[in-house]
């Protein structure tokens, strides 16, 4: 379902936010939505996200029709750092467009992205030391009263590139390659919502660039369901529009998400109608827990512990203390 970005449910993002690792026990999914979430997928994890959809468009003004299918899919990669992500976004289409002087088929991969995402500031990382208070494990009121930090968001950054392979779907005058970079935000509030925003800066150099953006809100309703609503905007020197999306996650097993959504805009140049269903799978055999060492280990270790007293002491990041009571 964000990226929220969409995102995958509520509970993900809970983890995540008590947790310095990016690795969460159920999948962290950008799908059903269009934006990108700020955190990523965990270091050596690897994530497919895919979808079949239905698309129709129709000019009023040029008197054009096109309706098609595709298919979407997203290739998320952790390497080096929990912080970094990899990314391949594709999409194929093929459709049949109608124009007053005839009809064509059409089919190409209409969208080419690949590049990296890099957390680069996480509020939650060191609050606390990560850890709920007492009193906030004992009352559910406490534990979601609204706290002003919620205010302040995690921020990433993605920096990119288009490739255009011959592209029936885009201008003639796009290069083969030209940048793409992003801005994401992600937000986790009280209540069980996530906001993501992703500032997007696309097709840079090219005769036509467009800037836009994509605000996701997630609310999760239990632990396997979460809706979404979305809005996108973009602006370029050929084309602006403003597009709906809403949707539903439902939550497999702890590495598997399946999702449902519809598009739609506001006007007749053409309008869009879109609706489309999807997978998410990820694979993290090759996981290793990321440790961290307490300050009392680190006082008791100085001057050598054995080895097992020493595993002992180590936690991992994503690992929450309940106190006994």
């Amino acid at each position: 379902m964000p990226r929220i970005p969409c995102f995958s449910l509520f509970v993900t993002l809970f983890t995540v936010a008590f947790a310095s690792a990016q690795f969460t026990d159920e999948i962290n999914s950008n799908r059903p939505g269009k934006s990108y979430g700020a955190y990523s997928v965990g270091q050596s994890l690897f994530q497919v996200e895919s979808g079949f959809y239905y698309i129709s468009e129709d000019h009023a003004l040029l008197e054009t029709k096109s309706s098609g299918m595709g298919v979407d899919l997203q290739l998320r990669w952790g390497l080096f750092k929990e912080e970094l992500e990899f990314i391949a976004d594709l999409q194929y289409q093929a459709d049949r467009l109608t124009t007053p002087i005839g009809s064509e088929s059409r089919s190409a991969l209409r969208q080419t992205v690949l590049g990296a995402k890099y957390l680069l500031y996480d509020p939650y990382k060191k609050v606390d030391d990560g850890k709920p208070k007492h009193e906030e494990l004992l009352s559910w009121k406490k534990k979601h009263k609204f706290k002003w930090r919620q205010l302040i968001p995690s921020i990433s950054a993605f920096a990119g590139f288009n490739l255009n392979f011959d592209n029936p779907f885009t201008f003639e005058t796009d290069p083969a390659i030209s940048p793409k970079v992003m801005i994401i935000t992600q937000n986790q509030l009280s209540g069980g919502y996530v906001v993501v925003l992703n500032l997007i800066a696309d097709k840079i150099g090219s005769d036509y660039p467009s800037y836009g953006y994509i605000l996701t809100i997630t609310r999760g309703l239990n632990e396997k369901w979460s809706l979404f609503f979305e809005n996108q905007g973009f602006k370029s020197n050929f084309y602006s529009d403003s597009i709906l999306r809403g949707g539903a996650a439902y939550l497999m097993t702890e590495t598997m998400q399946f999702d449902a959504s519809v598009s739609t805009n506001m006007k007749d140049t053409p309008s869009i109608f879109y609706a489309g269903a999807g997978i998410s799978w990820r694979f993290d055999k090759n996981y290793k827990p990321v440790l961290i060492r307490s300050d009392k280990d680190k006082d008791k270790d100085g001057k050598g512990k054995d080895k097992k007293d020493k595993k002992k002491k180590k936690k991992r990041k994503d690992e929450v203390d309940v106190p006994a009571p």
